[in-house]
């Protein structure tokens, strides 16, 4: 009985020692803000804070209930009085949690070019929590924020941005968009979707949409054929008022609400559209660049960031556990097995954060005016490898972490590590298959030379690196990147089918010398107390291809560093 007792006095242990403050216990963040703002950290250090301290306590159970079977948004087509009106009713932990996500100024922000990073550090401790059904919708706002700012005509503008930004969840409105098509897919330029030209200023949409994930939102970027053009050429973009300036429904239709595998408490749905109003983003011929440079590109940045944001939390469950939990008579954190988990989930964790953050930098240069000319070309290749990269082993370190907490990590109210875990496999398809961004990245090497630029910068970084502590892992990630150029060499002097084949070797091979870069930068730079560690062990999990940890010696210190260190 005595054993019963102990074993749940561990568990409620784990529970308490759990981070209170997802801001101020993540010291990799912090160095990472402080690396891209300096001084201009302190003042947002507050909003961090805060929200950092509710992402981590109220935030997180409201979450938890709101996903409970049962809990989940439904749809409800038709008022008391049997009028159309296609709402969706969410739980009240939804609008309870709302009102401190938008009320963090995560939106507001975006009113003033220069803030990505800032943005970005909000948005990744919200992510602690999956996708908790607010965090597509920050995303689609955002991107909806970017195209009508930089893309939409003066009127336009003024109608829908203003709501946009508000920080008041009872007064703001946000947005969604509807790309995906039921025979296209990934093909957008298969896109049937029609909209006619009203004459007045005016279009109107008629269609059906197969994945319209936000469906409670009040505004729709939608993107529609509005020309005779094939494929993307012929696709405008258009903004689409949920309601009618009477209050009447903008002749939308909900066929189903989506039941997905994860991100359940964020409503998706399939829909018509017939002669819906819709005002046109910017000039018709331009839609489709404005969609991939706009909007998608900034999905794909905060898909991202919510990848490294869920890498993280899985670390903190994992890791906190290993030290409250025991088996054969000590805590499991005292075994290597568990300690090079811990290891891999602290190191990829940081990695993802890294890489995502640098992107978040570089986008803030292009809004503001700094950006050279290799920053929009390596924008432009790394948000499609990073949220690659990032997906692909946020999944693989969820999992990771279940194992720690073995059986126990299968159990749905156990831990928020299965609800993550499902929220991973939407996360890796959305914004862009892994096979659409490996396409995409070949596409721009052959047509942009994205590839020049990239070595470029990553060399520049590297040379300066001039910590003799560093300098062996340097050496590995040159010795890495000149690999990376052999291999694009061999796969562009290859036919298409050759390309293909091997194009997401070369996206895992640009990606994990872009975050090795980047971590030893960051480690010559700034002040983690793992930094050391982190660099030594990611270079050895992906950077040196002839590396076997049974021959070398401080490997079993290295990964118990890491555990000494939760």
């Amino acid at each position: 009985m005595q054993a019963h007792v102990t074993g749940r006095a561990n568990m409620r242990a784990w529970e308490e020692s759990k981070p209170k403050n997802f801001f101020l216990a993540d010291s990799h963040l912090q160095a990472l803000l402080q690396y891209y703002l300096g001084d201009a950290l302190a003042q947002y250090r507050s909003q961090l804070e805060t929200l950092g301290e509710q992402a981590a306590t109220v935030i997180d159970e409201n979450a938890k209930v709101e996903d409970l079977i049962g809990n989940h948004p439904r749809l409800e087509r038709y008022n008391n009085i049997g009028e159309r009106q296609e709402a969706i009713l969410f739980h009240p932990n939804h609008h309870i949690n709302g009102r401190m996500v938008w009320g963090s100024g995560i939106m507001a922000l975006q009113a003033q070019a220069g803030q990505t990073v800032v943005q970005m550090g909000l948005y990744y401790l919200l992510c602690h929590n999956g996708e908790m059904g607010h965090l597509c919708s920050l995303a689609c706002t955002s991107g909806l924020v970017r195209a009508l700012q930089q893309a939409a005509d003066e009127t336009v503008r003024a109608r829908f941005l203003p709501p946009l930004l508000e920080r008041d969840y009872d007064k703001m409105q946000h947005g969604a968009q509807f790309l995906t098509e039921v025979q296209g897919g990934s093909d957008v330029g298969a896109n049937s979707v029609v909209a006619t030209d009203a004459g007045d200023g005016t279009w109107r949409i008629s269609g059906e949409k197969w994945f319209c994930s936000n469906i409670n939102a009040e505004q729709f970027l939608v993107t529609a054929r509005a020309s005779d053009a094939s494929g993307t050429k012929g696709l405008g973009l258009f903004v689409v008022p949920r309601a009618l300036p009477d209050g009447s429904t903008n002749r939308f239709f909900i066929r189903r609400l989506k039941d997905k595998l994860g991100t359940r408490t964020l409503a998706s749905a399939e829909l018509d559209f017939e002669d819906a109003l819709a005002y046109p983003v910017g000039a018709i011929e331009n839609g489709f660049k404005t969609v991939v440079e706009l909007v998608l590109n900034t999905s794909r940045l905060m898909n991202a960031v919510a990848c490294a944001g869920i890498m993280q939390r899985a670390y903190y469950e994992a890791a906190h556990y290993a030290c409250t939990r025991e088996a054969f008579g000590q805590a499991i954190a005292s075994y290597p097995l568990v300690q090079e988990a811990i290891a891999d989930l602290r190191t990829e964790a940081a990695a993802a954060t890294s890489s995502s953050f640098y992107l978040a930098h570089l986008l803030d240069n292009i809004e503001t005016g700094k950006a050279d000319p290799d920053d929009h070309a390596l924008y432009r290749l790394l948000v499609n490898v990073n949220k690659y990269l990032t997906s692909i082993r946020g999944t693989e370190m969820v999992h990771r972490a279940i194992e720690v907490l073995g059986g126990n990590g299968a159990i749905e109210t156990f831990s928020i590590l299965p609800r993550l875990y499902r929220d991973m496999v939407v996360l890796e398809s959305w914004e862009g298959t892994h096979n659409v961004l490996a396409l995409q990245v070949l596409r721009d090497i052959a047509r942009f030379g994205l590839h020049e630029a990239f070595f470029r910068r990553m060399r520049t970084m590297l040379a300066q690196v001039t910590d003799n502590a560093l300098a062996a892992h340097n050496q590995a990630v040159e010795a890495a990147l000149t690999r990376l150029a052999d291999t694009l060499t061999r796969l562009m002097q290859g036919d298409a089918a050759y390309q293909q084949a091997h194009a997401r070797r070369l996206l895992d091979q640009i990606g994990t010398v872009t975050q090795g870069v980047l971590l030893l930068h960051e480690a010559a730079h700034g002040s983690e107390p793992l930094r050391e560690a982190l660099v030594a062990h990611f270079v050895a999990r992906h950077l040196m291809p002839h590396y076997d940890a049974m021959l070398d010696d401080s490997y079993l210190k290295r990964i118990e560093a890491f555990m000494l260190a939760v």
